[in-house]
């Protein structure tokens, strides 16, 4: 029987509260991360993504009592990033009550990271999350280490950026992918940086990109506006979850609508 796909809400936390921005900037307040958290819990979301965005570029750790807290509101998968370094910041994140943890930062400066972490606990606990932002050339041989896209009339490769979408890697994101994967990494939460925050839709040749060359679970993150961007992302896309803010943070369309938009067009959903 096919695996049904997720709708997931993303939580970006800062100092405690819920903020949503365009392409990584101009952050404004979204509510309470513990009440969001219930509330999505309630209306059927299938997962959660607690990211704290700044911890990374604050060198700081993540805010433990906050995910204890919302880990005591919610009753389906969670998983939290944001300022995982070691093996023992993973293990008291997962103690506090999270299902996986997601490195992104600390996975590009210390890869060995992941093995690490899948060894001990699993390879289903680790999520790498990869920000990727296009860059253009005027022909694949200006790129020749990358793996180069012909979109439209134009070539890109994606770009690995950390620091919570603020220092570029000039690693090609497909190819960091494929790496993460074969170190044990058991999922990919992939944020298209040009879509993020802007609601036109997600990077659906990213998404496919990486949906096609990889054989672990896709979450593709960044632009939805609309059910049918959702739609999309998994028809074009071949992703294997939705994430999203906007669209539930500001309630213009509730977890149940999108579930159901999916359900009418063959998209198998759990509602």
């Amino acid at each position: 029987m096919p695996l049904t796909k997720r709708i997931i809400p993303c939580l970006d936390v800062t100092k405690g509260r819920v903020v949503k921005g365009t392409r990584f900037i101009n952050l404004r307040d979204a509510g309470d991360a513990i009440e969001l958290s219930a509330f999505y819990d309630e209306q059927g979301a299938d997962e959660l993504v607690f990211l704290d965005i700044t911890a990374s570029s604050d060198k700081r750790k993540i805010l433990i009592d906050l995910v204890e807290r919302t880990g005591e509101q919610v009753f389906i998968p969670f998983t939290v990033g944001g300022g995982l370094r070691t093996v023992e910041d993973i293990k008291e994140i997962l103690r506090a009550g999270a299902d996986k943890i997601s490195l992104n930062t600390a996975a590009v400066q210390n890869p060995k990271l992941i093995p690490e972490g899948a060894k001990i606990f699993g390879s289903q606990c680790i999520v790498t999350a990869i920000d990727a932002k296009r860059v253009y050339v005027d022909s694949p041989k200006l790129a020749k280490d990358n793996i180069v896209i012909k979109v439209g009339n134009n070539y890109c490769w994606w770009e690995v950026y950390i620091n919570g979408g603020r220092t570029p890697t000039g690693k090609d994101a497909i190819l960091w992918g494929e790496e993460v994967t074969k170190l044990g990494s058991g999922e990919i939460l992939l944020t298209s940086m040009d879509c993020d925050g802007t609601k036109n839709g997600y990077d659906l040749e990213l998404t496919k990109t990486f949906s096609d060359r990889l054989d672990v679970p896709i979450i593709a993150s960044g632009g939805a506006g609309d059910p049918n961007h959702i739609i999309d992302v998994f028809k074009i896309g071949k992703a294997d979850a939705s994430l999203a803010a906007s669209i539930f943070h500001y309630n213009e369309y509730p977890i149940p609508i999108v579930k159901e938009a999916c359900n009418k067009v063959g998209i198998l959903m759990r509602l």
